[in-house]
């Protein structure tokens, strides 16, 4: 899918069907003949095109001729088949041409719904270096907002587990660990993205894309400290709630083990008198109430002995 978008005169964005100086070309799963028209139109190199939709590609940036390459990762939220969350993160390609900035993924994105809804302040096709300093800001943006809801949903998980030990917030647990791991690993490649443009002249900037980048570095770090501080609390959570689970399954068996060993002590007793061979008080008129007596003090003795060992 190409979409194409330019503002006008009056700063207000349109969807066009050519590719003119200063338009926006988003591109989103292209077909092979839409990746070679791109190419051939705008004289790209076919890597600038192909790379960004490579699901394993690293962010990177890139320059050949007079055209640059900016790959980052931008994060979604989807499900794994036991319709749990999961938050992953896949590459976004920026591509600064002559003409044109072309934006570039295998997913759609509520981030660049926002620029073709026209809802970001200052947003200008034309201005290339703005248009992707201003996207690599929504991006940080997100990944904050999406630890945010990362944090609830752990909290909830909590409170589940604490009412009742579940395998599904368990699961829960560590569908948000994978999530987490994602993020803090493209966080960290999407800065050292941050700092390559910050650091070399691959973008024209003027003074206030300097500080509207160093905006962006900011929220990234940002980000990147809020899932270390989140992916250490969920391990460590992780960790606490196995040492529960297995110190209440040792709990039941002790419990278990208690029960069997008291309930052994009368059936042991019964078989001892149901013996043919001659027992102390087996003519008496009250050898069933001894041996009733006796079952019931072992197995009394037994349970309180148990008892104050706190074995149940």
């Amino acid at each position: 899918m190409i979409e194409i978008y330019k503002t006008n005169e009056n700063r207000i964005l349109n969807k066009t069907g050519e590719m003119t100086k200063g338009s926006w070309v988003n591109i989103v799963a292209p077909t092979e003949a839409e990746i070679e028209y791109i190419c051939t139109t705008l004289q790209l190199p076919i890597n600038f095109m192909k790379d960004p939709l490579d699901d394993e590609e690293r962010p990177r940036i890139e320059k050949e001729d007079d055209n640059v390459l900016i790959i980052v990762d931008f994060p979604y939220l989807t499900q794994d088949e036991a319709n749990l969350p999961i938050f992953e993160t896949i590459p976004i390609g920026m591509i600064f041409t002559k003409d044109c900035f072309i934006t570039i993924s295998l997913k759609e994105t509520p981030i660049l719904t926002n620029f073709k809804n026209n809802k970001i302040k200052g947003f200008f096709t034309n201005k290339k270096t703005r248009f992707a300093l201003q996207l690599l800001f929504e991006i940080s943006s997100y990944y904050l907002r999406y630890l945010k809801q990362i944090n609830k949903m752990t909290n909830e998980a909590e409170r589940e587990l604490h009412q009742s030990m579940k395998n599904k917030e368990l699961y829960t647990f560590l569908a948000l660990e994978k999530s987490l791991v994602y993020f803090t690993t493209s966080l960290k490649s999407n800065r050292v993205v941050l700092d390559k443009i910050l650091r070399f002249n691959y973008l024209k900037m003027y003074e206030e894309d300097k500080e509207l980048l160093e905006d962006v570095i900011i929220e990234n770090a940002q980000a990147i400290e809020m899932a270390e501080v989140y992916l250490s609390i969920l391990s460590g959570m992780m960790d606490a709630f196995a040492s529960i689970i297995s110190n209440n399954v040792n709990n039941a068996m002790k419990f278990l083990t208690s029960v069997t060993i008291i309930l052994t002590l009368p059936t042991m007793v019964a078989s001892f008198y149901g013996m043919n061979v001659e027992l102390p008080f087996e003519h008496s008129s009250f050898a069933f109430i001894f041996t009733l007596l006796i079952a019931i003090t072992l197995a009394g003795t037994t349970a309180f002995i148990f008892w104050k060992k706190k074995y149940f």
